[in-house]
């Protein structure tokens, strides 16, 4: 009789166990990171609401880091100038400089994941969700630009005007810079670049090369945009005349001027 009371009441608190890992495992998903407009190479996952990313492949993205598993201390350890980071799964912790952080850190197959967002900041760095790439973007401590500006700006540069004179290419990244400046668009590139308010703005979006990668030369403008530089400074409009008539912007915008393939308009 205690022997059968004894495997129920075993047999209740293997099930009442096995519920978190179904729950976790069912919550955990692949998404992508992009680190100052490249995505990271590796596996990254969502868990619970927190993004975990490979230490080494994070921080090789960063620049100059040594990073290497220490089987002494079970844990691994990472180090560049001016920083020295302990990640250690078993007391589920980050260290760096000397202070502690809680945060779950886990080994699977041969990588050591950490907390993205918990890493990154104390780095320097920051960390945002971005909605139009389903992951996060990543601005490494060194970064000049926001990571999701430059990502979707190159991005619609190179789908809008691959093959255009760098001139061209900044002009396309001028309207979407002017269009965050004016009270009637949205007050961030990646709203713009996606704005649908009267319908689909940019066409890339539509047809889904805003997600090809980009061009070396787009990603330069894109840089140069993000930087000031300016070819037309009032432009909110543009459309290539071999491809689309063009109606509605002939019609109720202000023509400026042709570059490349390209008629802008204010």
């Amino acid at each position: 009789m205690k022997r059968k009371l004894l495997c129920t009441l075993l047999a209740a608190a293997s099930l009442i166990c096995a519920v978190p890992v179904h729950a976790a495992a069912a919550s955990e998903r692949t998404v992508p990171v992009q680190v100052d407009g490249e995505i990271l190479s590796g596996v990254s996952t969502l868990r619970a609401g927190v993004t975990y990313v490979p230490l080494r492949t994070l921080l090789e993205s960063f620049g100059d880091w040594d990073v290497w598993w220490d089987a002494q201390s079970e844990a691994a350890k990472a180090a560049t100038d001016g920083f020295h980071i302990t990640a250690d799964p078993a007391e589920g912790t980050i260290t760096v400089n000397g202070i502690t952080y809680l945060g779950i850190v886990f080994v699977q197959n041969g990588r050591t994941y950490v907390p993205l967002r918990l890493l990154v900041t104390q780095l320097g760095g920051g960390v945002a969700w971005d909605p139009y790439l389903g992951g996060a973007a990543v601005s490494s401590p060194e970064a000049e630009y926001d990571a999701a500006d430059l990502y979707w700006l190159s991005r619609i540069i190179s789908a809008e005007s691959r093959g255009e004179s760098l001139k061209g290419q900044i002009a396309v990244g001028n309207v979407v810079l002017n269009r965050v400046a004016e009270d009637d668009f949205p007050d961030t590139i990646p709203a713009v670049i996606f704005d649908r308010k009267n319908g689909t703005q940019f066409q890339p979006v539509d047809n889904g090369t805003v997600y090809q990668t980009p061009t070396a030369l787009s990603v330069e403008a894109a840089r140069q945009v993000l930087n000031g530089e300016v070819v037309l400074e009032d432009a909110l409009y543009f459309y290539a005349p071999a491809l689309s008539q063009g109606t509605w912007i002939n019609s109720n915008r202000t023509y400026l001027t042709t570059i490349g393939c390209h008629r802008f308009y204010r």
